[in-house]
């Protein structure tokens, strides 16, 4: 099993980085989170786990270990696989998930595409009392430090941080701060209902608008 990477980042995609370690760029499938997080020509670190199946292999990254075990963790509950496990994080940070699976928020899981009521329901029912909560939990969600990512601050604004992602992604300086500024609205909303601002989502609408243009 490959642990972690830690090498510099040689090019971000809007699904994944590749990470140079030891003159060899490994591929490696992340979520819009991690992927904000990450800057072409830095230096990074990504918890990561191998997902071998007959006709591949996949690396996944991860922020920390911590995002990286509950990813495995969402895996032992029947019929979720590596994407839909993947597409939960997308969506929650580690915290949340776990909330959303004690609480029975199945709405929340819900929100994930590919996880209609039953899904969710099941997922609630077969990971309740394997989910526990760590002091890693607001790595994804700006409310603490990312020990995975030496170098990246996940405190700073939101707008640096979607501002460097869509830059390491290929959009030019100009393109990046018109879509930042029409998704204004949609962080206001986030930082009103929750207190701080989901820079994974607002990425996905940011990708979503310079698709359209």
């Amino acid at each position: 099993m490959i642990a972690s990477v830690h090498g510099r980042v040689a090019a971000v995609s809007p699904d994944g980085a590749v990470v140079e370690v030891g003159g060899v760029g490994l591929a490696v499938q992340c979520t819009p989170g991690t992927i904000a997080r990450l800057q072409v020509g830095e230096s990074a670190r990504l918890a990561t786990t191998l997902v071998v199946r007959e006709d591949s292999l996949t690396l996944y990254g991860f922020a920390d270990d911590d995002e990286r075990q509950l990813f495995e963790l969402l895996q032992t509950a029947n019929g979720v696989g590596p994407r839909l496990a993947q597409a939960v994080l997308a969506i929650h940070p580690p915290r949340e998930v776990r909330r959303a699976v004690s609480t029975a928020d199945v709405k929340a899981l819900m929100q994930v595409p590919g996880i209609g009521r039953k899904g969710a329901e099941r997922l609630i029912l077969e990971l309740r009392d394997r989910l526990g909560v760590t002091s890693t939990d607001t790595s994804l969600d700006g409310a603490g430090a990312a020990p995975g990512l030496p170098g990246v601050a996940p405190v700073a604004p939101w707008r640096d941080q979607l501002a460097a992602a869509l830059v390491g992604l290929g959009w030019s300086g100009r393109e990046a701060d018109a879509a930042i500024a029409e998704l204004a609205p949609l962080a206001d909303e986030q930082v009103a209902a929750t207190g701080a601002v989901e820079v994974a989502v607002l990425l996905r609408q940011a990708l979503r608008l310079l698709g359209r243009s």
